[in-house]
């Protein structure tokens, strides 16, 4: 059975090439991200396998399924960039890896916590150049803060341990709250009351037209005055001229993002050598304030084997007894 990678870098194929040692299959690695410019690279595939930025819109799931693929295998957990009713009417089934080492995201989501509050990243560079001076490099201290959790999935819950373990008060929000999460001592509350209550408040929510621009004008006018905002789940949950915005009124006193509504365009991929032509990641790159990685949060060697793993089980578990548990419903 062949597989088509789309949008590899050389970490995928170290991953993946360790990971089918096991599965046997023949691994194809592309470069590009896949779209209707790209979709007439496949060859002879009978799964293609797609990762966050790739565009899979009616048009592409249709000259998919002319060319024969009948698996379209993701190697992540969030779906919304695939057109779902068209994969159904050209009967081609959705796999995802639901889970991989929440803990990744979760750390990483504290990892920009603590850099924007103890600004390590600009310390670092000031000792760099002998620079021993500490002013413009004052924290807090998170114990005793209030944090509110957008979400409380398997990422989320993650989380919600590790700032109970620094001794905070954690607000969560979820329409499914999680028992256990709640006998730990996490309060789930509307999230009007998350937003006006909470110091820092952390995204961990898919992506889906409910949640698209969840952080807009009116829920940040909800926030408290110089509040931390995180997102590492999707972009597109942050209305990001909206929270510019508040950055430059001080509504939001710190914004850490390891995803972007325009990403696809700028992740994963060497820039340096050119010009950004993206005024919205030029602008929210401008306040000393804001930290922004190229999400990065999943990026760990036990997430990536994971990934690797499950993606692999998928296609075979879906191949050999038609149907897995982790196939994506229409």
């Amino acid at each position: 059975m062949k597989i088509t990678f789309f949008s590899t870098q050389p970490y995928d194929r170290r991953f993946f090439n360790h990971s089918n040692s096991t599965f046997s299959f023949d691994l194809e690695y592309l470069d590009t991200a896949l779209n209707e410019q790209t979709v007439g690279l496949i060859r002879n595939a009978d799964v293609v396998c797609a990762f966050v930025n790739d565009s899979i819109n009616a048009d592409v799931l249709r000259l998919m399924r002319e060319k024969g693929v009948r698996i379209l295998a993701l190697r992540c957990a969030g779906f919304n960039n695939v057109d779902l009713k068209a994969a159904r009417e050209n009967d081609i089934r959705v796999v995802r890896v639901p889970a991989y080492s929440p803990h990744a995201v979760a750390e990483h989501a504290v990892a920009m916590i603590m850099t924007l509050n103890r600004k390590t990243h600009k310390a670092y560079n000031r000792i760099r150049e002998q620079n021993f001076s500490l002013e413009g490099l004052l924290g807090f201290d998170l114990y005793g803060k209030t944090i509110g959790v957008v979400g409380t999935g398997n990422i989320g819950k993650a989380f919600c341990s590790i700032m109970k373990g620094f001794g905070c008060r954690v607000l969560a929000y979820d329409i499914r709250p999680d028992s256990e999460l709640t006998t730990s001592g996490v309060e789930y509350v509307s999230l009007e009351t998350l937003l006006r209550q909470s110091e820092v408040v952390s995204l961990h929510t898919p992506l889906t037209n409910d949640t698209r621009h969840l952080v807009n004008e009116s829920s940040i006018s909800l926030m408290k005055e110089g509040a931390m905002l995180i997102n590492t789940s999707r972009g597109g949950l942050i209305d990001t001229k909206a929270v510019i915005k508040a950055l430059k009124s001080g509504r939001i006193g710190a914004l850490g993002i390891d995803v972007y509504e325009q990403e696809e365009k700028l992740f994963f991929r060497d820039l340096s050598e050119t010009i950004i032509e993206d005024d919205v990641i030029a602008r929210l790159m401008s306040f000393p304030n804001v930290l922004v990685t190229a999400h990065q949060g999943f990026f760990t060697r036990e997430a990536l084997t994971q990934i690797a793993n499950t993606t692999l089980a998928n296609i075979r578990e879906l191949s050999f007894t038609g149907k897995c548990g982790n196939e994506v419903q229409s």
